[in-house]
């Protein structure tokens, strides 16, 4: 008798989501959907078998797929990319090896910012509030000048300043502001980035 009634607790629990109007609901328009259809029969031949030395290459590929990508931006062959179109990546950028940039909503990685390898930037989530989970379509902002480190995790609608830090590893659901050091999950301040020294003059 106990096991039946967990077992009755246990499908009223599953039956308060509907799952089914979450997978009914228009996610995508016919072009977004022509979109990433051609980007993933092309990505992998044209962009993920690319010797890592064709830089411009990728440069131009993801152009055509309508990403905004500036001067000598380097971004690895193995980085994962959900949708080009909503990628902007500014001039002397950097993202490394194994990268997922997921961005369901604009991504934009700032003037000569580096993404380590295997940083996640996750610019999507689900509102958990309703009963069908809609799919949110949120921002990332990487600033000028800053470093997301290897393994690093950026959520949605999170904004690092420029020249922040996110260390290894470190999981940011919430802004970090310019200048600052930030580690560990969740992401806190550890310390300010030292300015830099002034050029040498001639």
């Amino acid at each position: 008798m106990a096991s039946e009634s967990r077992h009755i607790r246990s499908r009223e629990t599953a039956g308060e989501l509907d799952i089914a109007a979450n997978r009914r609901a228009p996610t995508w328009s016919g072009r977004e959907l022509l979109g990433r259809a051609l980007w993933e029969i092309v990505r992998v031949p044209l962009f993920a078998w690319t010797p890592r030395q064709l830089w411009a290459w990728r440069r131009g590929i993801l152009r055509i797929f309508g990403a905004t990508i500036g001067r000598d931006v380097r971004i690895c062959p193995s980085v994962e990319i959900a949708m080009p179109w909503t990628i902007r990546i500014d001039d002397e950028a950097s993202v490394g090896d194994r990268a997922i940039l997921y961005g369901l909503g604009p991504i934009v990685i700032g003037t000569q910012a580096t993404v380590s390898q295997r940083a996640h930037l996750c610019a999507g989530t689900h509102d958990y509030r309703n009963r069908d989970l809609p799919l949110v379509k949120s921002s990332i902002t990487i600033g000028p000048g800053a470093w997301i480190c290897a393994d690093a995790f950026v959520g949605p609608d999170v904004a690092i300043g420029h020249f922040a830090i996110l260390g290894a590893r470190g999981v940011a659901m919430a802004d970090i502001p310019p200048w600052t050091i930030a580690a560990g999950n969740p992401a806190r301040p550890l310390r300010s980035r030292p300015k830099f020294a002034p050029r040498p003059t001639a």
